[in-house]
């Protein structure tokens, strides 16, 4: 067959078809003619003519996103091109290190087989080139891990038994915790066992959680039994344990008062739905006394009386059996409203740690977050930075362009604190126009985030019904370190911001 005759092919198949005769359409059903017809054409010859020409391991990414035409082809390694930017490479790499020292100093503090088995697996993720985002969720883990992490607690254990770094099962199962320990000291373990036993409720469900924290800290140290602090400790535990049964039993026989009450209102009405109830029930009695004469009249007449009270009864049983269906319909849809309500009420917990206009956290969050970083610190010396944001001459854009003004500018700026900012800083509304960033970074590292946040604002159009209006932002930065304590650290970076005010404005103090 000729080429003319495939030609002639593929336009008939395409009429027939009734497809677009696009460039790519008319391509695809040429090719499938000409295949079928057996007739080799170079040009059909698709992506595999190209494969020869690239290197192994891109030829192989090519066949396993099943990559079949020459316009697929070209943008595949226009993506591929893209995404091997030197600035993206060089932010994964820094992740990367990143992660390495964070699992180093994780797996130098850990004493089980669980978590070298973590280790192993973000090591095959690393392995697999997991992308940033994957590979920023790790790290984030690891920090977390880090923080929370404290296995001093194994030294205590020493004297009772081998401590096997491997495995804390093992260690716990091997320990003589009566070997070289005090005869004082044996009898108050004894007496702490007994102690915490007697703590658990025997109503109530559960401990309460400062229970709960007594019992492990007699646990850990059961000498402390003797001091004045855990005996009033002790005290508060056990009239909370009372309190705690107390109130369980309260609510069961509340439960069970009105479950009486409903019963018994129900077996009134059922006495009094008829005058002769009374009458009947000592006629039936007096037939069953008079069954001793075996007369089956009288039998007759008791078993007619009681079938007659027996009717009466599965009546009422069945009306009650349906009210209870009822109360039960309402009892789930308001568990239904109260699954809505629960949802509702996360949500607004969210926001309440939200600034309502530029959406980045408020205040509060970031206090609690600035907690968590101090106790890093103070645990493993952890040193972190703060910077004080304050945009200039704020007072001026509000009274020259309106308060909406003000507000599109302050919504603007937080966009570009998130688009700077690292997934492990924080970063939020201090109030009014001065924004706080806590960064994982010592002082060098503050100041290069500060001098960022400082270009992008000055390079940035702030824009308000057609007015560009010039925006500059004045930074304080300081470092945990230099300072003796968190409140310090606080005045310290306003003092520089402050500093970076009085010489001039748009500026990072210390420079």
């Amino acid at each position: 067959m000729t080429i003319h005759q495939i030609v002639r092919n593929t336009i008939d198949r395409l009429k027939a078809e009734g497809k677009t005769w696009t460039p790519d359409v008319y391509a695809e059903v040429f090719c499938a003619e000409a295949k079928k017809a057996g007739v080799a054409v170079e040009d059909c010859g698709g992506v595999e003519r190209y494969l020869s020409l690239l290197d192994k391991k891109t030829a192989e990414e090519i066949k396993q996103y099943r990559v079949k035409t020459t316009a697929e082809l070209v943008r595949f390694l226009i993506s591929k091109m893209s995404r091997l930017n030197p600035s993206e490479a060089s932010a994964l790499v820094e992740m990367l290190s990143t992660l390495a020292k964070k699992m180093a100093q994780s797996i130098e503090m850990l004493h089980n087989a669980e978590a070298s088995a973590l280790a192993k697996k973000t090591l095959s993720v690393l392995d697999e080139r997991g992308g940033t985002g994957q590979i920023d969720l790790l790290k984030q883990a690891w920090s977390n891990f880090l923080t929370i992490y404290d296995d001093t607690y194994l030294m205590k254990l020493a004297d009772f038994g081998p401590v096997d770094t491997a495995s804390l099962r093992r260690t716990v199962e091997g320990l003589n915790l009566h070997k070289n320990m005090p005869e004082s000291l044996v009898e108050y373990s004894k007496i702490v066992s007994l102690l915490v036993a007697s703590l658990v409720p025997s109503v109530a469900p559960k401990m309460d959680d400062a229970t709960l924290k007594l019992s492990q800290k007699l646990k850990d140290s059961p000498s402390l039994i003797m001091s004045e602090e855990v005996e009033k400790e002790l005290k508060t535990a056990i009239a909370m344990r009372i309190a705690l049964d107390k109130h369980s039993v309260e609510e069961m026989v509340h439960a069970l008062d009105r479950l009486l009450e409903k019963l018994s209102a129900q077996l009134i009405e059922l006495i009094e739905r008829s005058e002769n109830s009374t009458t009947e029930i000592r006629e039936v009695k007096r037939d069953l006394e008079s069954l001793e004469a075996n007369k089956p009249a009288d039998f007759k007449t008791a078993h007619k009386r009681l079938y007659t009270i027996a009717n009466a009864l599965e009546e009422k049983v069945e009306v009650l059996s349906k009210d209870l269906k009822i109360h039960n319909d309402k009892v789930t849809q308001m568990g239904k409203k109260i699954a809505t309500l629960e949802a509702e009420l996360a949500q607004a917990q969210q926001a309440s740690r939200e600034d309502y206009l530029t959406k980045l956290f408020n205040k509060r969050a970031i206090s609690e977050y600035l907690s968590v970083k101090e106790a890093e610190f103070a645990r493993h010396g952890r040193v972190y930075s703060i910077a004080m944001l304050d945009l200039d001459h704020f007072k001026k854009i509000n009274d020259t362009y309106g308060h909406e003004a003000g507000d599109a500018v302050l919504m603007a700026f937080a966009k570009i604190l998130k688009e700077e900012i690292r997934s492990t800083d924080i970063v939020g509304r201090y109030g009014g126009e001065e924004f706080i960033a806590i960064l994982d970074a010592d002082l060098a590292g503050a100041k290069i985030f500060g001098e960022k946040i400082r270009a992008h604002v000055e390079q940035a159009r702030f824009m308000y019904q057609d007015h560009r209006i010039e925006v500059t932002v004045s930074i304080g930065v300081a470092d945990r370190s230099e300072f003796a304590s968190e409140k310090l650290l606080f005045k310290g970076a306003d003092a520089r911001l402050y500093d970076a005010k009085h010489k001039g404005r748009n500026r990072v103090e210390p420079a």
